[in-house]
């Protein structure tokens, strides 16, 4: 009876173990196998571009259409959501190749992990807007164009969730192409959101960038603005790194804290550039400052983070009315010189304002301490929210007269006259945070001490 009972354990075990192997590739090979009848059933699209006209509109009848596509005449193709261009060979499903094209409004489906894009644009004075665009490899890629137009669409990660970023492409990427005007994208899962690299005069804004590397990430641009977007769970808000001349403001980045290299802006090796009136929130790093000189910080809120700012060889800046609230450590700095700060509000300082202006006449040191073990040993970032590391900063004192300092920090928060909207309403919120906070740990020791008596 024990033989025939183990027998059939034997039997059942076997049976799903057979079954688990027939569905692993079912189930992985289905969306493949649908989109692969998808384009044996598509229509092709190259014949209906060769037989236009320049200049010609093709408004595209609902319905799947083949790539991949070349567009070499001055054309504009629109849809809607019920036109798809599908593409599952290595090319680009869609390569631009002359000035003045428009897309518009439909659907593109680019399903190869090759490194290829959805639309590749080689023209000048291109416009791309209102797509929906599930890539597995790169989203719009401009190399030599000029004076395009993105706008309003969407770029989303359509490959296995388990990819690496390293696996990834750009959801926008950009390469020694001037003046183009990105606005109103949402990027979502792509390697980096928005990709700019040697490029002029270039308008970055009010994009949405999620779960993503660097949302933004700025290589060798000059002369340009990258302004009110938006980023949240990304490893970086902002990567900004060998740039001239440009605006950063207005931007959002809020909860980038997946590892220890996370921060809200990175500026590195950035000159004469301002960055203001952003709002950095819950980042490991609100806002991360090497090796930049010459630029006007200013206006910023830096809320809720680990470190709230921190310089590294960061020499000859401007840091003015920034509001500093509830980070553990509100500031690091290590072998940064010649930095103007003033005004700006530190909420754990306490001041003292003999003239009753608004501003201390004690200044607030930027302790270096965090900054100098990790230089050190980087190993020790793995304990930057340790109780142990927040306390022995705050017995270093060593070489106090050097450190970075606000000589004129703001005592309040109202005392700050120019802040922007967004900040302002996010340390209201902070305040409102603490108030609750108190008044629940107030009745709730208010409850404790009445159990007691009651009890005795």
């Amino acid at each position: 009876m024990k033989e025939v009972m183990m027998l059939n354990g034997r039997i059942v075990l076997g049976l799903l173990l057979l079954v688990g192997i027939l569905a692993i590739p079912l189930s992985y090979s289905l969306d493949s196998a649908n989109a692969a009848s998808d384009t044996k059933d598509a229509i092709p699209l190259q014949p209906i571009i060769d037989g236009s006209k320049p200049g010609e509109v093709l408004v595209l009848e609902p319905g799947i259409y083949s790539g991949p596509v070349s567009i070499d005449k001055n054309i504009s193709i629109r849809g809607d959501s019920s036109v798809t261009v599908l593409n599952m060979e290595a090319d680009s499903t869609i390569t631009i190749r002359s000035d003045g094209v428009t897309l518009q409004g439909f659907t593109v489906q680019h399903l190869t992990n090759e490194p290829t894009a959805a639309i590749l644009v080689e023209g000048d004075r291109v416009e791309i807007t209102g797509l929906d665009i599930q890539s597995q490899s790169f989203g719009i890629v401009l190399r030599g164009s000029v004076d395009g137009l993105i706008q309003g669409n969407t770029i989303s990660w359509a490959g296995p969730e388990s990819a690496s970023s390293g696996q990834k492409g750009n959801g926008i990427d950009l390469y020694n192409s001037h003046r183009t005007h990105i606005e109103d994208n949402q990027i979502t899962g792509m390697r980096d959101g928005i990709y700019l690299e040697n490029s002029r005069n270039l308008t970055v804004k009010a994009n949405t960038l999620l779960h993503t590397r660097y949302g933004i990430h700025c290589m060798y641009i000059d002369g340009s603005s990258v302004m009110d977007n938006v980023g949240e769970n990304n490893s970086t808000g902002a990567m900004v790194m060998g740039v001239k001349n440009t605006v950063v403001s207005g931007n959002s980045f809020r909860k980038q804290n997946e590892n220890v290299h996370s921060q809200g802006i990175l500026l590195y090796d950035v000159q004469q550039s301002s960055v203001h009136n952003n709002v950095v929130e819950g980042n490991r790093v609100g806002m991360n400052i090497a090796e930049s000189s010459g630029n006007e910080i200013r206006g910023n809120a830096v809320l809720r983070n680990f470190i709230g700012i921190q310089l590294v060889l960061a020499e000859d800046n401007q840091f003015t009315r920034n509001q500093f609230v509830s980070n553990v450590i509100e500031a690091s700095a290590m072998d940064s010189r010649n930095n103007e700060m003033k005004e700006n509000y530190w909420d754990s300082f306490q001041g003292l304002d003999l003239n009753n202006d608004g501003i201390s006449e004690l200044s607030y040191g930027i302790n270096p301490f965090y900054e100098q073990v990790v230089n050190r040993n980087s190993a020790y970032q793995l304990f930057f929210q340790s109780p142990g590391m927040i306390f022995m900063s705050s017995l270093f004192t060593e070489g106090k007269a050097e450190w970075t300092s606000d000589r004129s920090p703001l005592m309040s928060m109202e005392a700050q006259s120019k802040t922007t909207k967004t900040g302002t309403k996010a340390v209201k919120e902070t305040t409102a945070v603490w108030i609750i906070g108190c008044i629940l740990l107030g009745l709730a020791t208010f409850i404790m001490i009445k159990m007691g008596v009651l009890r005795k």
